[in-house]
Protein backbone atom coordinates (compact mmCIF):
# COMPACT_ATOMS: atom_id res chain seq x y z
CA UNK A 1 0.00 0.00 0.00
CA UNK A 2 2.45 2.29 -0.86
CA UNK A 3 2.34 5.39 0.51
CA UNK A 4 4.60 8.97 0.70
CA UNK A 5 7.45 9.31 1.10
CA UNK A 6 7.75 5.84 -0.81
CA UNK A 7 5.86 7.10 -3.53
CA UNK A 8 3.82 9.97 -4.64
CA UNK A 9 0.77 10.34 -5.11
CA UNK A 10 -0.87 11.97 -8.16
CA UNK A 11 -4.61 13.52 -7.81
CA UNK A 12 -6.33 14.46 -11.04
CA UNK A 13 -9.53 16.33 -9.97
CA UNK A 14 -12.07 17.41 -12.48
CA UNK A 15 -15.06 19.61 -11.72
CA UNK A 16 -18.20 21.20 -13.77
CA UNK A 17 -21.98 21.83 -13.81
CA UNK A 18 -22.67 18.68 -16.25
CA UNK A 19 -22.27 15.34 -14.09
CA UNK A 20 -22.16 13.21 -17.62
CA UNK A 21 -19.36 15.20 -18.88
CA UNK A 22 -17.27 15.26 -15.97
CA UNK A 23 -17.51 11.59 -16.32
CA UNK A 24 -16.86 11.51 -19.65
CA UNK A 25 -14.31 13.50 -19.78
CA UNK A 26 -12.69 11.37 -16.67
CA UNK A 27 -13.12 8.34 -17.98
CA UNK A 28 -11.52 9.90 -21.33
CA UNK A 29 -8.62 10.75 -18.91
CA UNK A 30 -8.32 7.42 -17.11
CA UNK A 31 -8.00 5.77 -20.84
CA UNK A 32 -5.34 7.99 -22.23
CA UNK A 33 -3.08 8.05 -19.28
CA UNK A 34 -3.07 3.87 -19.00
CA UNK A 35 -2.46 4.06 -22.34
CA UNK A 36 0.49 6.40 -22.38
CA UNK A 37 1.61 4.76 -19.07
CA UNK A 38 1.28 1.10 -20.83
CA UNK A 39 3.68 2.77 -23.65
CA UNK A 40 5.83 4.77 -22.04
CA UNK A 41 7.04 2.00 -19.25
CA UNK A 42 6.06 -1.62 -21.36
CA UNK A 43 10.08 -2.09 -21.37
CA UNK A 44 10.39 -0.82 -17.80
CA UNK A 45 9.00 -3.90 -15.18
CA UNK A 46 10.12 -2.41 -11.97
CA UNK A 47 8.45 0.89 -12.56
CA UNK A 48 5.05 0.38 -11.10
CA UNK A 49 2.18 2.81 -11.44
CA UNK A 50 -1.26 1.55 -9.82
CA UNK A 51 -3.74 4.23 -11.67
CA UNK A 52 -7.59 3.81 -10.26
CA UNK A 53 -10.50 4.44 -12.18
CA UNK A 54 -12.10 8.06 -11.67
CA UNK A 55 -14.69 7.97 -9.03
CA UNK A 56 -16.81 11.17 -6.80
CA UNK A 57 -14.41 12.71 -4.67
CA UNK A 58 -15.51 12.56 -1.23
CA UNK A 59 -18.08 15.32 -1.44
CA UNK A 60 -19.31 15.18 -4.88
CA UNK A 61 -20.56 18.36 -4.97
CA UNK A 62 -19.79 21.79 -3.91
CA UNK A 63 -21.61 24.98 -5.15
CA UNK A 64 -23.59 22.84 -7.86
CA UNK A 65 -20.06 21.64 -9.63
CA UNK A 66 -19.82 17.83 -9.84
CA UNK A 67 -16.38 16.41 -8.72
CA UNK A 68 -14.65 13.30 -9.90
CA UNK A 69 -11.15 12.13 -9.23
CA UNK A 70 -8.33 9.96 -10.66
CA UNK A 71 -5.67 9.05 -8.00
CA UNK A 72 -2.05 7.43 -9.74
CA UNK A 73 0.77 5.91 -7.09
CA UNK A 74 4.47 5.94 -8.31
CA UNK A 75 7.74 7.39 -7.97
CA UNK A 76 7.13 11.12 -9.94
CA UNK A 77 10.05 11.32 -12.69
CA UNK A 78 10.22 13.80 -15.65
CA UNK A 79 8.31 10.87 -18.05
CA UNK A 80 5.36 11.09 -15.96
CA UNK A 81 5.99 14.67 -15.54
CA UNK A 82 5.76 15.24 -19.80
CA UNK A 83 2.42 12.20 -20.39
CA UNK A 84 0.78 14.66 -17.87
CA UNK A 85 1.92 18.29 -19.23
CA UNK A 86 0.76 16.56 -22.58
CA UNK A 87 -2.63 15.56 -21.28
CA UNK A 88 -3.01 19.34 -20.30
CA UNK A 89 -1.77 20.32 -23.62
CA UNK A 90 -4.56 18.80 -25.43
CA UNK A 91 -7.39 19.55 -22.87
CA UNK A 92 -6.54 23.21 -23.08
CA UNK A 93 -6.74 22.97 -26.65
CA UNK A 94 -10.26 21.43 -26.95
CA UNK A 95 -11.28 24.46 -24.87
CA UNK A 96 -13.85 22.61 -22.58
CA UNK A 97 -16.40 25.08 -20.95
CA UNK A 98 -17.55 24.94 -17.35
CA UNK A 99 -15.25 22.03 -16.45
CA UNK A 100 -11.98 22.69 -14.33
CA UNK A 101 -9.20 20.03 -14.31
CA UNK A 102 -6.50 20.31 -11.52
CA UNK A 103 -3.36 17.88 -11.46
CA UNK A 104 -2.13 17.73 -7.77
CA UNK A 105 0.76 16.07 -6.47
CA UNK A 106 1.22 14.95 -2.70
CA UNK A 107 -2.07 16.29 -1.26
CA UNK A 108 -1.82 17.38 1.99
CA UNK A 109 -5.69 17.06 1.64
CA UNK A 110 -7.86 14.58 -0.74
CA UNK A 111 -11.02 16.04 -0.23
Amino acid sequence: MKFPPFCDIIVIGFSGLNENKIIEISNKTYNYLKEEFKKTFQENKEKEIKIFKPMPAPIDKIQNRHRYRIIIKTEINEEINNILNNYLKKVYEKDLKNIRISIDVNPNKMI
